[in-house]
């Protein structure tokens, strides 16, 4: 893992005085002591007020050991209980957060001193109210800092989990599904930082941001995606201006698939679960003639959509809706129902989802999902077409939600990929060797899979119907 660029040495605080918590640190414990309660996202709190108050250095830092805890936890707290006096004490939260914290940067971030985060760990656990425990924080960071560094082996799903950090139920359901092998890339896809990656809205971005000291890279799939290689580009007037926008490519993918319709445009377009917009704006692209009902569930998340296609508001209507109640049938040429799911495809840009998920949340996810993707199929006219998606990895949230949705619905049917990506690559939206590779990963019924490692997305699952009467 990439460590951030570390200042000049701290001097060592006298002894009657409490050593200093560099802002960085402080933010990530505030951050990590909020999630360890069930209190929002990382993502949101990540890109809140306090972390943006911060000097680059510090945001990058707080960031840094953020996701990293997040992503090495459970492998952290293997290690760290092995080293406690009683290995089944249970711990309180700001205790636990203090040791993962050293812990994380003694094991991964050779540029910090082991003295720096074992000191500002105690710290952190001092001022939290836990002046007697830190001396045990002190204790179990130095034993570990001195100890031998453990090698894990990948030879099981069992030692994969371990070895990469995940759940062991999840990394068994994906060697029994994908192989052993493929969920070895998975995991290890998912302790990596993803891809940054900006979709270009005008022709003049690529060279603006170029101009701007931004290094980019081509996309692997869409000719209008770049990673960026390095550079801020949010600090660019290209970024804040809307000229590009940052989205990860297999989510720009879902988007274009549904927007190119292989026959004919589409005059009016439902985007069923439609935060947090980006989809939409691309729709929008694609079809400038069309109509657009962009339907969010969340007060919260509407007002955001709103702001986000303020400037298309003449022909994108923003509603407070719940999709399944629309009760607009056959009004639609185009539904794209990308629906909530359990975000197993994203562990690696939302760690926190390992920890939280649980397996008998996937047959609620998938209820729930049966029913969004129904009401798409009744909300569109005869001839018109559902894109189904999710960035879940599970086929109970794929293959079987649309299998079951099918089965329900016999006036409907499965409509293969191929042609879809045939016309993205004529129409150079798509890459020559993306083309190649996506035709490579349509499953036996002509639904798209993208699974982390095998591409440099997020995952996805994407699968097109068509309502034929």
């Amino acid at each position: 893992m990439t460590a951030p660029r570390q200042a000049g040495p701290r001097r060592t605080a006298p002894k009657n005085r409490p050593t200093e918590i560099s802002p960085a640190r402080q933010a990530a414990f505030n951050i990590l002591l909020a999630l360890e309660r069930g209190v929002s996202h990382s993502d949101d709190l990540l890109r809140g007020r306090a972390v943006n108050a911060l000097s680059l250095v510090d945001r990058n830092l707080a960031t840094a050991l953020v996701l990293g805890v997040l992503r090495w936890q459970i492998r952290l707290d293997h290690q760290l209980q092995a080293l406690l006096k009683r290995p089944n004490a249970k711990l309180d939260a700001e205790i636990r957060i203090a040791l993962r914290m050293g812990a994380f940067q003694i094991l991964y971030m050779e540029r910090i001193p082991a003295r720096a985060a074992i000191d500002e760990s105690v710290e952190l656990a001092k001022q939290a109210g836990h002046r007697f425990a830190s001396a045990m924080v002190n204790a179990v960071l130095r034993k570990l800092a001195g100890s031998a560094r453990v090698a894990f082996s990948e030879e099981s799903a069992a030692d994969l989990a371990m070895a990469e950090a995940h759940p062991a139920w999840m990394v068994e359901r994906w060697a029994a599904f994908y192989g052993l092998d493929a969920a070895r890339a998975i995991c290890r896809h998912g302790q990596k930082q993803p891809a940054l990656t900006v979709r270009l809205a005008s022709t003049e971005g690529d060279a603006e941001l170029t101009q701007a000291g931004i290094v980019l890279a081509p996309g692997q799939l869409l000719t209008a995606a770049r990673a960026v290689v390095s550079g801020d580009a949010i600090a660019t007037a290209t970024f804040q201006e809307g000229r590009v926008r940052f989205q990860d490519e297999g989510s720009q993918l879902v988007a274009e698939l549904a927007a190119i319709n292989p026959n004919q445009s589409a005059k009016s377009i439902v985007d069923a679960c439609a935060a947090p917009g980006g989809k939409t704006l691309i729709l929008a692209e694609r079809n400038p003639q069309a109509r657009i009902l962009a339907c969010e569930a969340s007060p919260q998340r509407l007002e955001q959509l709103r702001q986000r296609l303020a400037p298309h508001a003449g022909r994108i209507e923003c509603r407070l809706a719940d999709v399944t109640q629309l009760g607009e049938d056959a009004a639609f040429d185009l539904a794209l129902a990308d629906v909530p799911c359990s975000g197993t495809g994203t562990l690696g840009r939302n760690p926190e989802i390992r920890h939280r998920l649980r397996p008998e949340d996937l047959a609620r996810q998938a209820e729930r999902q049966r029913a969004i993707l129904a009401a798409a199929l009744r909300a569109v006219r005869p001839g018109g077409r559902v894109v189904y998606s999710t960035c879940s990895l599970e086929p109970e949230e794929n293959e079987q939600v649309v299998a079951a949705v099918l089965a329900a619905a016999p006036n409907s049917r499965p409509v293969p990929l191929g042609d879809s990506i045939d016309t993205l690559l004529r129409r150079s939206i798509l890459t020559t060797a993306g083309a190649e590779r996506l035709q490579a990963s349509l499953t036996p019924p002509g639904a798209l899979r993208l699974v982390p490692g095998a591409f440099n997305t997020d995952g996805f699952f994407i699968a097109s119907i068509q309502r034929i009467s």
